[in-house]
Formats: structure tokens, sequence, C-alpha cells
């Protein structure tokens, strides 16, 4: 396969968590367009719970925590699904 056509890694999963590509040579296609928004609004939320999180932590409850750090790992998760999608990209442009 020429590097032109390896895989995008979307930002979603498949069934069974298994990962999603796609491919194509269309950057504003059907398909891009929506898991760019995808990213951007995954990217976003890691944002504003990252900020919640440090408003949170000094005199947080153990219930409390315990969700936040199980919403931290979701956007953690997402971010670096994010990360090494947009990697992907990059050295495929170079």
């Amino acid at each position: 396969m020429s590097e032109l056509h390896e895989p995008r890694l979307l930002p979603w999963a498949g069934s069974e968590g298994k990962p999603c590509y796609l491919i194509t040579d269309d950057h504003g296609g059907p398909v891009s367009r929506p898991a760019d928004a995808s990213e951007a609004v995954r990217l976003g939320m890691g944002r504003e719970l990252l900020a919640h999180a440090r408003e949170l932590l000094p005199d947080a409850p153990r219930g409390e925590l315990r969700y936040l750090a199980e919403c931290l790992t979701d956007a953690l998760a997402d971010a670096l699904r994010v990360a090494e999608s947009r990697g992907r990209r990059l050295r495929r442009l170079n």
C-alpha cells in the first residue's frame, strides 16, 4: 500500500471496540469532515475536563475523585487516539 493510501485512524471505535480506519485521498470528504469535528470535540472536552480536575482536586471527596479519574481516563484515551491519527497523517505529508 502506498503512503498516499495509508489508512487514517478514526476517532471512534467500531464493533467490539476495534479501531476504525478510513482509506481516502480526499481530506474534506464525507467521513473525513465528521472525523475532524469529532477529534476537535474530544480534544475540547479533554481541555475542559483537565481544567475541572485542577479546580476539584485540592478539596475533592473520594467518590468524586474516582469519577474524575474515570472521566480523565476516557479523555486521555480519546486524546491518544487523536494524536496517533494525526501523527500518522503528519508522517505521510513529510
